[in-house]
């Protein structure tokens, strides 16, 4: 299920910026933490890819070995 946002535009004096809010939901989901770095890659016009500049643990992987 996607999430809809509108992108936001300020502009002060000479510079602007775009800002992006990520739903709660879409954060919580991706354990977005505080202060995370992260970065775009754009690979069309239509499509843009947001990735953590340091990859987290797997969640997936630490469930299963809990299992174990």
């Amino acid at each position: 299920m996607g999430h809809k946002i509108k992108i936001q535009r300020v502009e002060r004096g000479s510079t602007k910026s775009f800002y992006i809010n990520f739903p709660a939901a879409i954060a919580e989901a991706g354990q977005i933490e505080k202060g995370e770095e992260m970065e775009w890659f754009i690979e069309d016009r239509n499509t843009f890819v947001l990735k953590r500049t340091k990859p987290s643990k797997s969640l997936i992987k630490n469930n299963l070995d809990q299992l174990s």
